[in-house]
C-alpha cells in the first residue's frame, strides 16, 4: 500500500480530509491513482455523464491599475499613456455582440483604477440592466470592490449590497491567487491579505450575490501553501452554507496556473502532470464546492478533455473575449463546436448551462452548435 492510498480510501469513505493529508497528497507524485478517485468524487456531485459550458465574454473595461501585481502583462500604471477606459458604448455594443450570439455571461473586470468612483460602477450596471436585463454580471473582483470601498468610504456590505442594487449578479474568484500573505506579498506588497479576500466572498454571499473561487498556482508557494489555500476555502464554504445565507456559496472552483511570459515574475511554467495533480486534490479536498470548471484557457484544449478525469465536470466559458491571460503569452481559442467535440471524446455529454449552474440545453450525439452560434470566433 502506497503512501496515499489510506488517504484516497478516507476520501472515498465520505471522510474529510485534514490538512496534513492534502499536504502529503501534494508531495506525491502518485497522479493518476489521486485522479481516479477525484473523477470517482465528482461522479457523486454530478452521476450523469453531462459536461457543462457556459456561452460568455470577457470585457477588461480598464487596464489602468495601482496594485503592481508582479505576475500580470496587462495593467498599465494610472498615467501611462496606453491606460484606457472604455467608453460605455463600447461596453455595451461587446455585450450586445454577445446576446447576439447566444451568450448569457459577461464577466467584466479591469485594473483597479483609482481614478473611478464608486459611482461609475453603479451607474455602469445600471446603464446594462435597463439594457439587457436577462444578462449575467458575473463581474469584479475582490481588489476592484476594496478599492470602491476606500473610495467611497462605505462599509464592505454596504458596498456589495449597492452593487447587488445596481445589478451585479455573481463575484468571481478573481485575486484568490494563493490564500497566504507570504506569497501575497510576494506577488504585490499591495496585494490584500487572504482573510479580505475570504471576508469578501463570505460578506458577498450574506447579500446575496453568487461567488465562485479560484487558485493560482506556480508562483513558487509551497505545498503547506496550497494546501491551506484548499483548506481556507473549505471552511468559508462551511460558514456561508451554515449561517444559511441568501446565496449557497462557492457554486464552482477553478484551478489556474501562472502564466509568466511579458510579466515582472519569472516562474518556471507549471506542466500539465501538475495542474492535473492540483485539481484532483482538490476535488478531494473541497468537498463542499459542487462544480469544479476546466482551465483550457491557461492550458490548452487537450489537457481541458483530460482534466474531465480527474475531477472536473464543466469546460468553463466560451470567452468570446479574453486579454489578461493573453497578454501574458498564452492565447489557446475555443470555439462551441471544438467544445463540445472535446467533451464528447471525452465519454461524456456536452450541455451548456447559465451561471447558476442551470442546464439551458443538452446536445444530442453529433448535434452541432446552434445556430445562433456560427458568429463565434
Amino acid at each position: 500500500m502506497s503512501s496515499i492510498d489510506l488517504i484516497l480510501d478516507k476520501a472515498l469513505a465520505g471522510e474529510r480530509l485534514n490538512l496534513e493529508d492534502t499536504i502529503k497528497l501534494w508531495e506525491s507524485d502518485e497522479i493518476e491513482k489521486m485522479g481516479r478517485a477525484a473523477n470517482q468524487i465528482m461522479l457523486r456531485h454530478h452521476p450523469e455523464p453531462i459536461t457543462t459550458f457556459v456561452v460568455g465574454r470577457n470585457i477588461n473595461y480598464t487596464n489602468v491599475c495601482d496594485v503592481f501585481c508582479r505576475f500580470c502583462a496587462f495593467y498599465r500604471r494610472p498615467g501611462h499613456q496606453e491606460g484606457y477606459v472604455l467608453p460605455n458604448d463600447v461596453i455595451l455594443q461587446k455585450i450586445q455582440e454577445t446576446v447576439d450570439v447566444g451568450g448569457t455571461e459577461i464577466l467584466m473586470q479591469g485594473g483597479v483604477n483609482p481614478d473611478l468612483p464608486f459611482s461609475y460602477y453603479l451607474d455602469l450596471l445600471r446603464e446594462i440592466k435597463q439594457r439587457f436585463p436577462d444578462i449575467t454580471m458575473h463581474s469584479l473582483s475582490v481588489a476592484e470592490i476594496a478599492k470602491m470601498q476606500e473610495l467611497s468610504g462605505l462599509p464592505m456590505e454596504e458596498v456589495l449590497r449597492q452593487l447587488k442594487e445596481a445589478g451585479l449578479d455573481s463575484l468571481p474568484g478573481a485575486g484568490a491567487e494563493i490564500l497566504d500573505d507570504r506569497t501575497r506579498r510576494k506577488i504585490s506588497r499591495l496585494k490584500g491579505s487572504w482573510t479580505e479576500w475570504i471576508d469578501t466572498m463570505i460578506t458577498a454571499n450574506k447579500v446575496g450575490l453568487h461567488t465562485t473561487a479560484t487558485m493560482v498556482i506556480g508562483f513558487g508557494e509551497s505545498m503547506e501553501e496550497r494546501a491551506l489555500h484548499l483548506h481556507r476555502l473549505r471552511d468559508a464554504q462551511d460558514i456561508i452554507i451554515r449561517e444559511g445565507y441568501p446565496t449557497p456559496g462557492f457554486l464552482a472552483f477553478i484551478v489556474w496556473t501562472f502564466q509568466s511570459d511579458f510579466t515582472n515574475m519569472k516562474a518556471e511554467k507549471v506542466s500539465a502532470e501538475e495542474y492535473l495533480k492540483a485539481v484532483a486534490i482538490a476535488r478531494l479536498t473541497l468537498d463542499n464546492i459542487p462544480n469544479f470548471q476546466s482551465s483550457w484557457v491557461t492550458m490548452g484544449a487537450d489537457v481541458g478533455k483530460l482534466s474531465l478525469e480527474y475531477g472536473c465536470n464543466d469546460f468553463g466559458s466560451t470567452m468570446l473575449e479574453e486579454n489578461v491571460v493573453s497578454a501574458a503569452g498564452t492565447t489557446h481559442k475555443v470555439n462551441i463546436d471544438l467544445i463540445l467535440k472535446l467533451i464528447r471524446e471525452a465519454g461524456k455529454i456536452p450541455a451548456r448551462r447559465d451561471t447558476k449552474y442551470n442546464l439551458l440545453k443538452v446536445y444530442e450525439a453529433h448535434e452541432s452548435a446552434d445556430r445562433d452560434f456560427i458568429m463565434q470566433n
